[in-house]
């Protein structure tokens, strides 16, 4: 019976009734050791009447062993594995050490956990409680994690019980106290003198185990009040310390067991045989209850004694211990555990020992066990009597620390590693890893600088080239100009661009011998143009169109467009990886190609999803997303950023979610939400600038900028878009361009529109893409007619007979007439529509007000299909002006506007004809979850089937 803990139970029963109604449900139990986290638990249990229970332990011993925790707890239900999709099965086998290892896929894992919870739910409920989680290994912790931040509609319940300092940020969380005078009293035996009561009461500050233990400390004379004052010891302290008392007196061999049965961790009878340990030297310790011993093995009652056996013992006899252990584990299905143990039993440098933990990391390598990778070579480089390999395995340590997420850890590690390294490889990943937490902890500037020294170092001393290093220091250099297209930084990004030249050079004179000599000062130009057979890395099209992009951030467009070219129209021939696509569809933007930037973007969305990448999703959703908003696709790209944004928040990924937050600001002024648009720019600006992230900055201020306007106040946005300096976000600033022209002109600063004017026309002069000339146009158009009125109303004049062809007389009208042709309705209706406004309001200013009209109504009618709220009011507003009644806004066109963001998701997919098996796997969520969406979404849109979805939405929707 649990006393004094009524509210923490009824929470329990809560969560217990709503899985049993299929809602599933998550809670963090926090709190001391001793204050009755696992009586809860036990609690749990005893009321899942009808559920499935999986019941797991973090174990000390094991917390370096990744997805040891993960297999203890589904153990059982491992038989289902087979019924999860085969990719999540492999890769939950792979983790588990069950089957081949699975390329990097820990998110992968992850889905796969939640699926197969799901799938041991079955049609009814089930229960999983994690007792002492904060010993839970990192890769079962994030796993376990993972999985229940995406738990909804499995009627799963999931317990985790820890001590403080858990993770576990976003889920709900019951802390427990100590208890009251009242129930701690009632804990207390009745034949204690009042004094002794008292002093226990005081001393346990309501820590149940410290009730119960203290009391059992004592002797006869003491419970009668013989007690004498001692030193005020912290709780946890004095129960252990009575632990310790219960274990010295102990026969010796009963103390020898628990040591070696302490250090074992998983407590197995054969395994503590093998070590040494007969079962009779057991009972003693059984006796005093301080562990129990049953068919499976032997267990400590609770942490604190297990901490007391180990810290009781001599170093030298725990040292034996392990040694002891790493000897019975003898199968290769306990190399990681043999390693370990042979580590706990080295007191001084030892290569044979490191080379075994190297080993061990790399085995946790193929298990995406990041962390345990990172303490596997952390302790290897430890025992490592070489100066450079101890280096070589600390800069393995800390890349892994990095790829965990662990970056204290890993800056720490970075800090120790010597600066005499001098193998390429090693440097470069050392520098990459390096680079990666000052990116996302600190500015890019930074990291592009740590990068930049590293690329200098992997390349080696001019003229005495490390082999192998002028490839690592190019991709380095690649990565520099990445950071300075983030932060601005075109100092940076010119001299990245000028090493990265040199070195493509370098190697392309070398590959061409004494008569290609002449052919390297041009190789940054050519060096994409490909060769017969396999490419040279130095011809490589990802380096050649880097080159072009460090160019674009320096504002040198006429350079930069060729190069870039190369690789957004080589990508399907040059075996880029993950980030080389990433990089492709990111040229999309300054190409003006948000077409290219989609398809590639959408194209590393599902290879990061299906190999369970899914650092690099937030990324690639952030180039579609761009895409997507200048596309029209709000709902969509809405849909797409609410969901970015929250896995950007999962990885503590604190860069990407400012900038998110940006591009969120940015549609929410293309839909006219002024609050929303104000709120996310103010949000995301107030971290991106102290960051140094100019990219981000830049796409706050256009939004600020584009909402201004889009409200009339042409002052305010022009303010806006002039505090972004155009040479440190250029590419921002030539997108902008338009809506700065506009803003000026309309402000009655035509002198103001020309700078943003060359701007834009001198890009869009290379880029020749339909869309860009017909804005270029329309920007023309605005600025000459406000510039030239005099001489442009002469020449209307004399252009009179060209009005029955829809041009106004004057050259502004013809702009306006061929930007509206140039648009066509396309793959930009958003531009489309802002020409056909601004085109509206010139004719009827002009006093034609019927071809004003023709305009205007187009415009309205886009504006409204896209849901551009002011825009479109603004389009009402001249209309009424030219003597029109235009129709009221339309408020229940779209039939999709009464689903959630969610289910506007899933009821895309499922339109296509997904299953609900894999809409799951593409948004990290479980089947059941899915199928719980579609049913409240079918009533909704007046469906009851897959099969009428189709006809109901009418291609409103595009797939995620």
């Amino acid at each position: 019976m649990l006393r004094g803990r009524a509210g923490e139970q009824a929470e329990i029963d809560r969560l217990l009734a709503a899985a049993r109604a299929g809602t599933s449900g998550v809670l963090v139990v926090r709190g001391q050791a001793g204050i009755g986290k696992s009586a809860l638990l036990d609690y749990a249990h005893e009321r899942a009447e009808g559920f499935r229970v999986l019941r797991g332990t973090g174990v000390e011993p094991e917390a370096e062993l990744p997805f040891a925790a993960l297999h203890l707890l589904l153990r059982s239900g491992l038989d289902r594995i087979d019924a999860l999709p085969p990719a999540q099965a492999a890769a939950l086998r792979g983790a588990l050490g069950l089957g081949a290892a699975a390329p990097e896929n820990r998110f992968l894992v992850g889905l796969a956990t939640l699926s197969m919870l799901a799938e041991l739910a079955g049609d009814g409920s089930l229960l999983c409680l994690v007792d002492d989680a904060q010993w839970l290994d990192r890769a079962s912790l994030d796993t376990l994690l993972f999985a229940a931040r995406r738990l909804e509609a499995e009627g799963v319940v999931l317990i985790f019980a820890a001590r403080e300092g858990l993770p576990a940020a976003g889920l709900p969380e019951l802390h427990l106290h100590g208890l009251d005078r009242t129930a701690a009293a009632g804990l207390l035996s009745p034949d204690m003198s009042p004094d002794v009561r008292e002093r226990i009461i005081e001393e346990a500050q309501g820590n149940p185990l410290a009730l119960i233990e203290l009391p059992a400390a004592l002797t006869a004379g003491q419970r009668a009040g013989r007690l004498n004052p001692v030193e005020v010891i912290p709780v946890t302290g004095r129960v252990q310390e009575a632990f310790e008392a219960r274990i010295r007196s102990l026969p010796e061999p009963a103390q020898e067991a628990l040591l070696v049965l302490a250090a074992d961790g998983r407590g197995t009878l054969g395994g503590l045989v093998r070590a040494g340990v007969s079962p009779a030297d057991l009972e003693p310790a059984e006796r005093a209850r301080l562990i129990t011993v049953d068919d499976a093995g032997a267990a400590f009652r609770h942490p604190l004694i297990r901490a007391a056996a180990y810290r009781n013992a001599p170093l030298a006899r725990r040292l034996a211990a392990h040694r002891a252990l790493a000897r019975a584990l003898d199968g290769e299905e306990d190399a990681d555990r043999r390693a370990w143990h042979l580590a706990a039993a080295t007191a001084a440098p030892d290569e044979e020992v490191a080379a075994e933990l190297e080993r061990a990391a790399e085995r946790a390598r193929t298990r995406t066990g990041h962390a345990a990778v990172a303490a596997a070579y952390e302790r290897a480089a430890e025992l490592t009597p070489d100066p450079a390999r101890r280096s070589a395995r600390l800069a393995a340590a800390a890349v892994a620390a990095g790829d965990a997420g662990l970056m204290r850890r890993a800056n720490a590690l970075a800090a120790e590693v010597s600066g005499d390294l001098d193998d390429p490889a090693t440097i470069a990943h050392l520098t990459q890893a390096r680079a990666h937490l000052e990116f996302e902890r600190g500015t890019p500037a930074a990291a592009g600088r740590i990068i930049a020294d590293g690329a200098r170092r992997a390349a080696g001393h001019p003229g005495r080239p490390v082999t192998g290093g002028p490839e690592r220091a190019a991709y380095l250099w690649v990565e520099a100009i990445r950071c300075a297209w983030f932060s601005g930084e075109t100092g940076l990004a010119a001299e990245a661009e000028a090493e990265l030249s040199r070195l493509m050079g370098h190697a392309l004179a070398e590959h061409a011998g004494p008569a290609g000599s002449g052919a390297a000062a041009g190789a940054g130009a050519d060096a994409g143009a490909g060769a017969p057979g396999a490419v040279p890395w130095f011809r490589a099209p990802l380096l050649t169109g880097t080159l072009g992009l460090a160019r674009f951030v320096a504002g040198d467009v006429a350079a930069a467009v060729p190069l870039m070219t190369t690789l957004a129209e080589g990508y399907e021939t040059a075996e880029l990886g993950v980030p080389g696509l990433l990089m492709a569809a990111s040229l999309g933007v300054p190409l003006g190609r948000p077409d290219l930037c989609e398809r590639l973007a959408a194209r590393v969305i599902e290879d990061c999803r299906e190999r369970g990448m899914v650092a690099w999703l937030t990324l690639a959703a952030q180039d579609r997303l761009v895409a997507r908003v200048g596309q029209g696709e709000y709902g969509e790209a809405r849909s797409e950023l609410d969901e970015a944004l929250g896995l950007a928040a999962e990885l503590r990924q604190d860069h990407r979610v400012a900038h998110l937050t940006c591009v969120l600001a940015w549609l929410l002024a293309h839909r006219g939400d002024e609050r929303g648009c104000r709120e996310a720019a103010e949000e995301g600006l107030r971290y991106a600038g102290p960051h140094g992230l100019a990219l981000a900055s830049a796409t706050g201020a256009w939004a600020l900028g584009l909402l201004e306007l889009s409200l009339g106040r042409a002052q305010e946005a022009l303010a806006h878009l002039e505090g972004v300096s155009p040479e440190r976000a250029f590419t921002a600033a030539v997108q902008f361009a338009p809506d700065q022209v506009e803003a000026a002109v309309r402000a009655g600063h035509p002198d103001r529109a020309r700078e943003p004017l060359e701007r834009y026309l001198e890009w869009a002069r290379h880029v020749r893409r339909p869309e860009s000339d017909a804005i270029a146009l329309r920007c023309r158009a605005l600025a000459e007619d406000e510039e030239e009125h005099f001489a442009m109303a002469v020449h209307a004049h004399a252009k009179a007979e060209e009005h029955s062809t829809g041009a106004a007389p004057g050259h502004g009208g013809v702009e306006f007439a061929r930007a509206v042709s140039g648009h066509g309705g396309g793959g930009q209706p958003y531009q489309h529509a802002r020409t056909r406004l601004v085109y509206g309001e010139w004719l009827r200013r002009a006093r034609r007000r019927a071809d004003a009209r023709t305009q205007l109504r187009a415009a309205l009618e886009i504006f409204d299909r896209l849901g551009a709220e002011l825009w479109a009011e603004r389009a009402r507003a001249e209309l009424r002006a030219t003597g029109d009644v235009p129709a009221a806004p339309r408020r229940d066109g779209d039939p999709l506007s009464v689903l959630t963001q969610q289910e506007r998701r899933i009821v895309a997919m499922a339109a296509t004809g997904a299953s609900n098996r894999d809409i799951a796997a593409r948004l990290f969520l479980s089947p059941r979850t899915v199928g719980y969406h579609l049913y409240k979404a079918f009533p909704k849109l007046g469906v009851s089937s897959r099969a009428e979805l189709s006809g109901r939405l009418d291609g409103r929707l595009t797939t995620p």
